[in-house]
């Protein structure tokens, strides 16, 4: 039976690297079937994704991961090995808007994307439907100033519960404490409209066409400790004139959210994208 598996590291740029790991995969008889890599000249780190098949029963993630370990060690590796049919376990956190929601939950159920939703926690009542229409457990985990605390252990217990790889916040208008950011580092993704920080606050699209705007759009990116400044991932645009109104403005950016925050789904479940300080390598 033939496996596929991924390979993701990142490890300060030196000679060898490619070879050392195109060596290691030929004496187990693995074909690599997809390679990128990129070399950072400003971070002096070189990043790399490799998909590869094996028929070598021998090979399994567990042998290969035992046997790569002194290779990622000799150049410093940060690397993980994952099977490539695997599905990425997700978590969707939601408010009061529910397109991009949705909008994940059918490109699930089409097979777009290589995830399994285990679930949807919202501080309101509004999707409980949906999630029990589409078959997923519901959890209603109000928040206010006194309860977060408790809301957000909650959280992480439901995190733990459902071994979940990956927490999205489709359009979850609360925002995460530094110490959820820092138990879960890489593992959440946030989507929010790109006109920060020059529209802040409420009604960002109102203050866009106040402003004539020509250019909007929609932003993912990883949640870290300092409010929307988390690496990026993906961005989404397109081009608005004066005869849009502030509902117009809504419409086309709910559109731009749906798609930006896909695609950083996609490629985060695929293993594409990688952490480099305060940005990302994505390989598409």
């Amino acid at each position: 039976m033939t496996q596929s598996f991924v390979l993701t590291l990142a490890c300060p740029d030196r000679l060898g690297i490619v070879h050392a790991v195109a060596g290691f995969l030929t004496q187990r008889a693995c074909n690599i079937v997809d390679s990128q890599q990129f070399g950072d000249r400003d971070s002096g780190r070189f990043f790399m994704r490799v998909q590869f098949e094996t028929d070598n029963e021998q090979a399994d993630r567990e042998n290969l991961k035992v046997g790569f370990a002194p290779v990622g060690g000799a150049f410093g590796m940060d690397w993980s090995l994952n099977d490539a049919a695997t599905p990425c376990r997700v978590l969707l956190l939601v408010s009061r808007f529910g397109h991009c929601l949705n909008d994940l939950l059918y490109r699930t159920q089409i097979g777009a994307l290589n995830i399994v939703v285990t679930g949807v926690v919202s501080n309101h009542t509004d999707f409980e439907g949906v999630a029990v229409a589409a078959g997923l457990p519901f959890h209603h985990v109000p928040v206010t100033p006194e309860t977060k605390p408790a809301a957000e252990a909650q959280l992480l217990d439901i995190v733990a519960a459902n071994q979940v790889d990956l927490v999205v916040l489709a359009r979850y208008m609360q925002v995460l404490s530094d110490d959820v950011c820092h138990k879960l580092p890489g593992h959440i993704i946030n989507i929010h409209h790109s006109f920060l920080p020059g529209f802040k606050g409420s009604k960002p699209y109102h203050q866009a066409h106040e402003r004539g705007v020509k250019l909007i759009g929609a932003t993912a990116h990883y949640v870290t400790g300092e409010l929307d400044e988390g690496p990026i991932i993906e961005q989404e645009v397109a081009r608005v004139d004066h005869s849009l109104g502030p509902d117009a403005l809504v419409a086309v950016g709910r559109d731009m959210e749906c798609l930006a925050l896909a695609r950083a789904v996609q490629w985060h479940a695929e293993h594409r994208v990688l952490l480099n300080g305060n940005r990302t390598v994505v390989f598409r």
